[in-house]
């Protein structure tokens, strides 16, 4: 097993270097290429932001820059933890042929990563705050890179003040990682009113619930500051010419959201402008994943996008967004974030219809939000199992939580919050068995094959969670 991921890797490398020499014989002569912005933001699903219909959200700038450039409605991430999610984006490549398949796991060394096809174009390539995952940043070879560990304030300020003092000629590629709005969140509410809040679908009422996810929107509120400050050093400093992209690296800390392959865990905003380049105001439903950022920015460079690699760039949607379709399928998966949530899942969706394998079903699904709530959480979770001892309807959602079946299927036309599993439904027994063989078919394509790292759950955790 260990000789088929080294060959693999081997590969991509060689396949990958070839694309090299390519973008490097096409460097020469040509129009000034554009600048490159990328801000990442941290735990936030597409439904929670304006765009998607959540009246809570208070998001200015993002609103702004969604104004101003183009609004991908159906953009998925490749898993629903950080560290595999943001290698995808930086290799191209799905967890299980990049490496990284689990939280806090790196690629496997040699597979090419996006800051040497950008640099190989001329680009001066740089990140600063939370790009990769904490501490791993300069593992992929920016050129430059600063404060990338847990919630540095100081991710941010320090990209625009060296943003504001930078003198070098080169086309510039910045990636800028907010920390916001991952846990902790604020304490304070920052004015957001717990008791008039729409709470999303499977979601235990009670008031420390309320309470919690009213911190969440004023750490929604931080990220959108922090956005807003840097697109205006960014439009003071490189001008017209820059293309700009948004996007989350997955849904929010929240049940049912970050670590699962529901919607609410995979399904992120994102928005892309390029003055004179992209319609303002514009929008496409055609479905995008994150492995399709890299050769999208390959290609916004001027360079020859890797053909070896998952992704698959989405640039003609920005001339045609009404005709462009983007993929067909859409495929996640998830394995585990250290031995706090260890279940693996695999899903494919389309545009009617996810289907979910459950590898473990069998085991116990457990995160930090149950095991070890979060300061300024305000321990949401364990209220919800005390409720569950006493109320059916709160009940039904926490076991819905920790216990998950075999297979889950959902009409995501008829029920965008996935919430009527009709896996089991003899009329609809072809469409299961298709999006079965399809995602089997994925799997031995992308020799998914390698076993869980961390050991599964059998129990829940104690009520009241695990202290840090």
């Amino acid at each position: 097993m260990m000789m088929k991921r080294i060959f693999r890797v081997a590969i991509a490398a060689a396949m990958s270097t070839s694309a090299l020499s390519v973008a490097l014989a096409q460097q020469a002569e040509g129009p000034a290429r554009p600048n490159i912005v990328v801000f990442l933001a941290d735990d936030m699903s597409y439904r929670d932001i304006r765009q998607a219909g959540d009246p809570n959200a208070r998001t200015p700038n993002l609103d702004k820059l969604t104004a101003e450039g183009m609004q991908f409605e159906r953009a998925f991430v490749a898993s629903p933890s950080c560290a595999p999610s943001r290698a995808a984006l930086l290799t191209g490549y799905m967890p299980s042929r990049n490496g990284a398949e689990g939280n806090h796991e790196i690629p496997t060394t040699g597979v090419p990563k996006l800051p040497s096809y950008l640099r190989s174009l001329g680009y001066q390539v740089v990140a600063f705050g939370k790009v990769a995952h904490y501490e791993t940043t300069g593992l992929y070879g920016f050129d430059r890179w600063e404060h990338d560990k847990f919630h540095d304030p100081e991710g941010v300020p320090s990209a625009l003040k060296w943003l504001k003092n930078r003198t070098d000629k080169r086309p510039l590629a910045i990636f800028v990682g907010s920390n916001w709005p991952h846990v902790p969140w604020p304490v304070s509410t920052e004015g957001f009113a717990p008791d008039k809040l729409k709470l999303p679908p499977k979601t235990v009422d009670v008031p420390v619930t309320r309470e919690a996810r009213a911190r969440f929107y004023a750490a929604m509120a931080q990220m959108d500051e922090e956005l807003g400050a840097t697109m205006e050093v960014v439009d003071q400093k490189l001008g017209k010419n820059t293309f700009v992209l948004f996007s989350s690296d997955h849904g929010t800390q929240w049940p049912f959201g970050k670590w699962n392959l529901y919607d609410t865990g995979t399904r992120v905003p994102m928005v892309v402008r390029w003055q004179g380049k992209i319609a303002a105001g514009s929008k496409t439903s055609g479905m995008v994943s994150w492995v399709d950022i890299l050769p999208t920015l390959i290609e916004v460079g001027g360079g020859p996008a890797p053909l070896e690699i998952d992704g698959r760039s989405f640039a003609r949607a920005f001339a045609d967004p009404n005709g462009f379709k983007g993929h067909s399928e859409i495929y996640a998966t998830h394995n585990s974030d250290l031995k706090m949530n260890a279940y693996p899942m695999r899903s494919i969706r389309t545009g009617k219809w996810k289907y979910i394998a459950n590898l473990a079903p069998d085991a116990v699904f457990t995160t930090h939000v149950d095991l070890a709530p979060a300061k300024g959480d305000g321990g949401y979770f364990p209220a919800w199992r005390r409720a569950a001892q006493t109320d059916p309807a709160a009940k039904r959602i926490v076991d819905q939580y920790y216990r998950r079946p075999v297979e889950e299927l959902y009409d995501l036309e008829k029920d965008p919050d996935e919430q009527n599993n009709l896996a089991a439904a003899p009329k609809l027994r072809a469409v299961k068995e298709e999006l079965q063989q399809k995602l089997a078919g994925w799997r031995e394509a992308q020799h998914d094959d390698i076993p869980l790292k961390q050991p599964l759950h059998r129990s829940e955790g104690p009520i009241d969670g695990l202290k840090r």
